[in-house]
């Protein structure tokens, strides 16, 4: 039998774990052939590929992201290929699995829970008697009634083969998430996670975990994704991983985590501060809610003080980027309350804040006692909220419009110094600004649109100028400042009108020649020509000092002049201010 074992990724960029395992499990008994698509891909493109490969058995593996595309392939190849048995697996199809088999007659097999052993006792059967009856975990149709056989134990992972060791992957590890895990099951009970419903933490073979991390560095990968639920569960698990590859990373890689921020000890994360290369290390922390209450009615335990000690800690250090998660629509948290969560969070200034939507997952025990907290959400996947009894629809629009500038205006860092100064100074709280802001952004359209680097300044310009008018110098001179630092090479026309005439740049490029002390070590240390000021440089007069600001805090609307040198050779610009009025004194001398 020709065997494929497909799944739909969210993007190419993404490798599916599960597809590998699968066949590393099934080998050398059978071969497998991986096929690997996206939910963006045309169905019809993926069906002529699957088609060309003359399968007899595909295996999807499910998820919530990729299952209504992998139904519409799965329609159309039993239409053309009959034939084929096509067999579905992956959390999103281990949970109602009865209604699954009942409402799509396509699919011929299920596999319920952990896949490995069961697909691999499947194909047994497929090859020999047949007798699904005999295969732990799977679910198929018989004499019209749809059975659902038991679940097995659960696999040893100590014994588990290496899901990374296939040539067909090498050429594209450098261009692709590698996602992998060094443990199954989650240690808590968080009743919105599927994580919660299996028992207790397993464990792979660390050293065998090691190789296959030697191995992926070696052929290319650069970035190293590990799917443990909690990393952190176990200090001592979590250090010798640390030290491993601390020790014998390549340059250029990145690992990522999801650890549990309350649990971690303080003399860990001075470990990492102490010995871990800068962006060796990132960081991914669910906060979800700091309302008690919420956390309680679903069952989680978190302690915010200490997450906030530890992401405060991180971030002291410098050297690992921080992506903090919350989910809005949680039982009980209303409008205001995750007003609140959103303030608490972001005060702690993360890296990448990520505002997501509850989804009542198959499975989960909130889907399950949804109707208690009266939950309407989505019939079809993501199965996400659409209001409950303490949060309307209107509500829900409100923080989509948040989360919509908060990815732009935020968690891509092209104007941090700007947003800074409205969150601090200008609104009640940050959430007030990505909420006033993001309804100014809906109202006008352009959530519908795209946007070049220079809009989303314009827009920022223009909100303020209508609503905060009486602040707009200030923010403007923000603005200036942030789109000049986030420039790779000196621009040649920037989205402001230019207010200085040739001959007071001039002037002042001679002061600067002439007292280039002004401008401090750093900028004498460039020795730079007047060749090289009028060639790589933009002057702007600013209402204040902005590097006085950025580190003291202190506003003195006083003008400064703001000189960016741009040097190709250097990934940033650099950057120095002095006072106007320096300028001035010594041309009235």
């Amino acid at each position: 039998m020709n065997i494929i074992v497909s799944s739909l990724n969210a993007k190419y960029i993404h490798m599916n774990l599960a597809i590998r395992y699968l066949k590393a499990y099934a080998e050398p008994e059978f071969q497998v052939q991986m096929a690997e698509y996206t939910i963006k891909d045309p169905a019809m493109n993926i069906v002529t590929d699957l088609f060309r490969k003359k399968p007899d058995i595909i295996g999807f593996s499910c998820y919530i992201w990729n299952i209504t595309e992998t139904i519409k392939v799965a329609k159309i190849l039993k239409k053309i290929k009959p034939e084929t048995i096509i067999v579905f697996g992956g959390p999103e199809v281990s949970y109602d699995t009865k209604e699954w088999l009942e409402k799509i007659p396509e699919i011929d097999f299920i596999i319920v829970g952990e896949g490995e052993e069961t697909f691999k006792q499947f194909l047994r059967e497929a090859h020999g008697n047949q007798e699904w009856e005999n295969v732990s975990g799977l679910a198929f149709r018989k004499d019209g009634a749809v059975i659902v056989n038991p679940q097995r134990n659960k696999i040893d992972l100590r014994m588990m083969p290496s899901p990374f060791r296939f040539e067909e992957d090498v050429p594209h590890l450098s261009k692709r998430i590698v996602y992998i895990e060094t443990s199954r099951g989650c240690p808590f009970n968080c009743q919105f996670c599927l994580s919660s419903i299996e028992v207790g933490v397993r464990y792979f073979d660390r050293e065998k975990i090691k190789e296959d991390i030697r191995y992926l560095m070696k052929n290319g990968a650069k970035t190293i994704k590990f799917v443990d639920r909690t990393f952190n569960i176990s200090r001592k698990y979590a250090m010798d991983m640390f030290q491993f590859l601390i020790d014998e990373h390549v340059p250029g890689v990145v690992f990522q985590f999801e650890i549990t921020g309350d649990i971690m000890r303080p003399e860990v994360i001075q470990f990492l501060n102490d010995n871990a290369p800068k962006g060796l290390f990132r960081f991914e922390i669910g906060v979800q809610s700091t309302n008690d209450f919420t956390n309680e009615l679903v069952k989680r335990k978190q302690n915010f003080a200490k997450l906030s000690r530890t992401v405060t800690m991180i971030k002291q250090g410098g050297k690992i980027d921080q992506h903090l998660d919350l989910i809005a629509g949680l039982p009980e948290e209303d409008y205001n309350s995750f007003r609140k969560t959103f303030n608490d969070v972001f005060a702690l200034r993360p890296e990448e804040l990520q505002l997501g939507f509850l989804k009542m997952l198959r499975g989960t025990g909130l889907r399950i006692g949804a109707k208690h907290f009266g939950y309407v959400y989505m019939d079809e996947p993501p199965y996400e909220i659409l209001s409950n009894n303490v949060l309307s629809f209107e509500d829900i629009l409100k923080i989509k419009q948040v989360e919509d500038v908060l990815e732009k205006f935020w968690n891509d860092h092209r104007m941090d110094a700007t947003v800074e100064y409205l969150v601090e100074e200008v609104f009640e709280t940050p959430f007030d600004f990505f909420q006033e802001f993001g309804a100014y952004w809906d109202e006008r359209g352009w959530a519908r649109i795209g946007h070049q680097l220079e809009d989303l300044f314009r827009r920022l310009f223009s909100f303020i100028q209508e609503r905060k008018r009486e602040h707009l110098p200030i923010v403007e001179g923000f603005l200036k400042y942030d789109y000049l630092r986030n420039q790779k090479q000196k621009p040649r026309k920037p989205w402001w009108d230019e207010k200085l005439k040739k001959q007071e740049q001039s002037a002042i490029y001679q002061f600067v020649l002439s007292n280039p002390e002004m401008l401090g070590k750093t900028f004498l240390n460039l020795s730079l020509s007047e060749k090289d000021l009028y060639k790589h440089t933009v002057l702007e007069i600013l209402p204040f000092n902005p590097e006085l600001y950025l580190q003291k805090k202190i506003l003195v609307k006083e003008p400064a002049i703001l000189l960016v040198y741009y040097n190709y050779s250097d990934h940033q610009p650099h950057m120095f201010s002095f006072p106007y009025t320096a300028l001035k004194k010594v041309r009235e001398a």
